[in-house]
């Protein structure tokens, strides 16, 4: 039995096996109707989620499965004081497979030691984000043909962003890739990981405003500043609008530049940019189904 607890969990081979799958399942869905009937996926999810929770959903309904759960902590018996451990044991016994969040870092981990079916990690706190960051990885092969050779600008939060940390983790197993990282001090990447991008001599730079790098990059990575993750009002309220993607920094980035988002977002790119074929979030969030489809079919050992 397999669990997927970090996007490290898989090797590049087994990613590219993934991505194939995922591919040939937005190509071609009906071979892939019924591949889960009779199965049962597990959404425990103790913080409010809508595309993750409902992608996972949406993936195990076109698989021809069926899906059971709760949508946050105070609908299950968390409030009563249960433990994840004794969560899993009994969801376990009702499901083949278990998505779970939780906003303390390695609560699915403990999760994956105690149960009997697969665990797939959904988010934990400001920790990981492993699906996000296979979504992400699907889009850009997707859509760039390769995951090698690429300049990605991280653009907003980069201090408590999950799916931030989780990509950075991924990318740095391919070739010639460099990062840039666009944010304000308050909220700059950590530094365990620019430790680890300098140890295996991956290039990166640190830069506060957005338009100084625009026509450098291949891709651009918008997060939202995360009101969730602070200790104050002030300080949210202080940053939550220091970066606007809009059509004058758009007009400084290639053409074939890509912007993704994993969503859900507020401010940091008007809507005006929405209809630029260079803005791909909304497809981004699309292959998100088929990528948790793969990782469904792949953990219940279903694969073709």
């Amino acid at each position: 039995m397999r669990h997927l607890m970090s996007p490290l969990d898989f090797s590049v081979d087994e990613l590219n096996k993934l991505f194939d799958l995922a591919n040939d399942i937005e190509r071609n869905p009906a071979k892939y109707a019924h591949a889960c009937d009779g199965k049962i996926l597990a959404t425990c999810f103790y913080e409010p989620s809508t595309r993750t929770r409902l992608s996972f959903e949406s993936a195990m309904l076109r698989l021809g499965g069926k899906v059971l759960g709760f949508s946050d902590a105070a609908s299950s018996s968390a409030s009563k004081g249960e433990s994840v451990s004794d969560t899993i044991r009994v969801i376990s016994g009702y499901s083949d497979i278990c998505a779970m969040r939780h906003p303390k870092e390695g609560a699915p981990m403990v999760a994956a030691e105690k149960s009997f079916i697969p665990v797939i990690n959904a988010g934990d706190g400001g920790h990981h984000h492993p699906t996000q960051t296979l979504t992400d990885l699907l889009t850009i092969r997707s859509l760039k043909g390769s995951l090698d050779n690429i300049t990605i600008g991280l653009c907003g939060d980069l201090k408590f962003g999950r799916t931030v940390h989780s990509l950075i983790h991924a990318l740095v197993r391919y070739q010639n890739i460099k990062f840039v990282f666009i944010s304000p001090v308050e909220l700059k990447v950590p530094d365990y990981i620019t430790e680890m991008l300098r140890t295996k001599n991956i290039p990166f730079e640190e830069v506060i405003r957005l338009e100084d790098v625009m026509p450098n990059l291949d891709m651009l990575y918008m997060t939202r500043v995360q009101k969730e993750r602070f200790f104050n009002e002030e300080d949210y309220i202080r940053l939550k609008d220091f970066y606007i993607l809009d059509k004058a920094k758009m007009d400084l980035a290639k053409e074939d530049m890509l912007v993704l988002h994993p969503l859900p977002r507020v401010n940091e790119i008007s809507v005006e940019l929405d209809d630029d074929p260079r803005a791909v979030y909304f497809k981004q969030a699309r292959y998100g189904v088929y990528v948790r489809m793969a990782l469904i079919l792949t953990l219940l050992e279903l694969a073709q």
